[in-house]
């Protein structure tokens, strides 16, 4: 398992190429649900997606999500909603695959069962803003490719879901990964996160 972490940190570095650019819109194994439904969906685990899990969400589960947009009258209100909402898809899909477990980061956790690296956690946030999107909910934001900071020799490579604003455009990083499954991701300015920012 510490083996196959560091190779997911590694995948995860060398999918910069040689100007900076990310390729992080690009999932990483075919057999993803890229089109999720509530009651048909794939997170990832274990690491740069080597395991994928099929869950689903009953009527009642996904009621808990659409309840919290209820409220949703300006983008800046919608943010908040959607960190919620991703708290409570964490929790659920916690309590169904096991990754309730799931710690901050990755680093300190080398080996754990269900411990989710970057591209776990941005690739599953994805597609519960997609579902989320698909159902009405979002309506103040598009859902953008996943983005990709940093590479060796600036240190670890870093990937999170993005949304934009459909008023100006202005794009946002929705990042999970510093964070224990089931708290509220950080959602900010995508520039400002792309220069490095991590959590004080």
């Amino acid at each position: 398992m510490i083996w196959k972490t560091f190779n997911s940190l590694l995948f995860t570095a060398m999918i910069i190429n040689s100007t900076s650019f990310a390729i992080a819109d690009t999932f990483v194994r075919d057999d993803l649900i890229t089109n999720p439904k509530p009651s048909r969906f794939t997170i990832c685990l274990h690491g740069t997606c080597e395991d994928i899990t099929e869950v689903q969400l009953n009527a009642r589960q996904w009621r808990s999500i659409q309840v919290l947009f209820k409220n949703n009258d300006s983008a800046k209100q919608e943010r908040e909603n959607i960190r919620r909402a991703i708290a409570r898809m964490e929790i659920m899909v916690g309590e169904i695959t096991g990754t309730s477990a799931d710690k901050a980061k990755t680093f300190g956790h080398l080996g754990e069962e269900k411990q989710l690296d970057c591209i776990d956690e941005s690739t599953n946030t994805t597609f519960y803003l997609t579902m989320m999107k698909n159902n009405g909910l979002i309506q103040w934001h598009n859902i953008e490719d996943r983005e990709t900071r940093g590479y060796f020799i600036y240190g670890w490579a870093h990937t999170s879901a993005v949304i934009s604003d459909n008023h100006d455009g202005k794009k946002y990083a929705v990042d999970s990964w510093f964070l224990d499954n089931g708290e509220m991701p950080y959602i900010l300015p995508l520039e400002q996160w792309k220069s490095g920012w991590e959590p004080s």
